[in-house]
């Protein structure tokens, strides 16, 4: 069953690209009320931001807009993929105008069930509503830093006023079209922390047994020996994972130093001894068994038995002065001496955190269409906005020469605008209208109407072949 699994995950994918780019308001998905096992206890919602089912919709909405960025390349799905447990496969990722990442982008799987508060591997976030919009300001991630010649924030929240869908969803969410970066952080946050994943064969097992040291009925004989390993000390004859990485939320304890890993990634001489963070092991793999992406803050660790081996003796290295205490036994560093089978047994246990539905569901999925386009529905957008918006054809898209404009009479100004946000071709018109975009570089343009009369605006995303 679980090797057809891949499978069913590509059908829902590209049943995914046949639904996306509509959001109905009317019948929302329900990310406020989501079950979770009884024995999955914790939980950093701050009492200012629990979830609700508006502002997750329009969190879900800003995570996969890539009009977040500066040159409108790069969203927060760029580098957090849903088919990857919302982390990235390369050890690290690309930001706008091709730079790179300091550090491997961390799953944001299960990010709500932990008692760590802060987050980045640094902890530099207090918390994951700060962290949503730190990633925006960077200057090569996705642009708005207000250094090095790039605009602040306050550019974007301008930029995101004039757009019609968040005219609709802002308004929709928080009862005004306001936008603030405090909203953003509210929406992002909510749409990060309904992330969850708890349909895995531990999940499983964890239902039939009254406590997690039990071996599990439905658990193979090396699963159950991996799954004692990994919760006991190492004085008991365990590997000592879960003195860090605990409970059944498998959460990093937020007193936890470096683990050892001091490198930075693509350097070979500099040491980062900052990264006390790590993200839950649940869903470490895909459904399939591979990973969803390399390990660590700097992905130097490939595979899980790599990961294994480095907890088995941990690296004794003078330059590492913030190593955690529970990786030092009698004053050395740490010597399991697993032997390869208990080793096996770890890797066979890690390997049954992994669920399946956070993969595929629709809820976590891109609403945006092919082109980049979204449209919103239901009878809660039956306003003058919406009216305004449907009462717009442009087409064709992708477009070669010719964009079409069918509108009603009226005063209106057109503008084309390029990806770095410069205004390439504005015209006014009074009906109906053609422009010419020959001259024109092939490229993703967005064409933005406004009404003269009264600012109303809509805009498309289009392609420029």
């Amino acid at each position: 069953m679980i090797k057809k699994l891949p499978n069913f995950i590509t059908i829902l994918g590209l049943a995914f690209i046949i639904i996306s780019g509509t959001v109905d308001l009317d019948n929302l998905f329900d990310y406020a009320n989501q079950s979770t096992p009884n024995y999955i206890t914790k939980d950093n919602t701050p009492a200012n931001n629990a979830i609700d089912n508006k502002i997750a919709t329009l969190g879900r909405v800003l995570f996969y807009d890539k009009n977040l960025s500066a040159n409108n390349t790069i969203a927060c799905a760029s580098c957090h993929k849903q088919n990857k447990a919302f982390g990235d496969d390369a050890i690290l990722s690309v930001g706008l105008n091709g730079g790179e990442t300091g550090r491997h982008s961390m799953r944001l799987i299960n990010s709500r069930f932990a008692d760590e508060e802060n987050f980045f591997w640094d902890e530099r976030a207090t918390s994951l509503e700060n962290q949503t919009t730190q990633p925006i300001q960077d200057h090569i991630e996705m642009g708005f830093s207000g250094t090095e010649g790039d605009d602040d924030i306050n550019v974007l929240i301008t930029k995101l006023s004039q757009i019609t869908y968040y005219q609709q969803l802002f308004g929709f969410a928080f009862g005004d079209e306001t936008v603030t970066e405090d909203r953003l952080q509210l929406a992002l946050a909510q749409f990060i922390r309904s992330i969850q994943s708890f349909d895995s064969k531990y999940d499983v097992g964890r239902a039939q047994v009254n406590n997690a040291n039990a071996n599990f009925p439905n658990f193979t004989d090396e699963e159950n020996i991996g799954k004692t390993l990994f919760r006991a000390p190492p004085n008991q004859n365990g590997a000592g994972c879960a003195g860090c990485h605990r409970g059944d939320e498998f959460d990093i304890d937020p007193n936890s130093a470096n683990n050892g890993i001091i490198g930075v990634a693509n350097s070979t001489t500099e040491f980062d001894l900052t990264n006390e963070r790590a993200p839950t092991l649940r869903d470490l793999v895909n459904p399939d068994g591979s990973l969803n992406g390399p390990l660590m803050h700097d992905g130097s660790l490939t595979t899980l038995l790599d990961v294994v081996n480095h907890y088995n003796a941990i690296p004794n290295n003078t330059n590492n002065t913030n190593l955690d205490n529970r990786l030092r036994a009698g004053g050395n560093t740490q010597m399991l001496n697993l032997t390869d089978n208990e080793k096996n047994a770890i890797i066979a246990f890690l390997k049954t955190l992994t669920g399946s539905d956070v993969y595929t569901n629709e809820k976590w999925s891109d609403p945006f269409d092919e082109n980049g386009n979204i449209t919103l529905t239901g009878a809660a957008l039956s306003t003058s906005a919406e009216i305004f918006e449907k009462s717009i054809s442009v087409y064709p898209n992708p477009v070669n020469n010719n964009i079409n404009i069918d509108i009603v009479s009226g005063d209106y100004t057109t503008k084309i605008i390029d990806i770095t946000g410069k205004v390439v071709i504005e015209q006014n018109f009074k009906a109906s209208n053609t422009i010419d975009l020959s001259d024109l570089a092939n490229g993703i343009y967005i064409v933005k109407i406004q009404d003269v009369t009264n600012s109303k605006t809509f805009t498309k995303r289009i392609i420029k072949k």
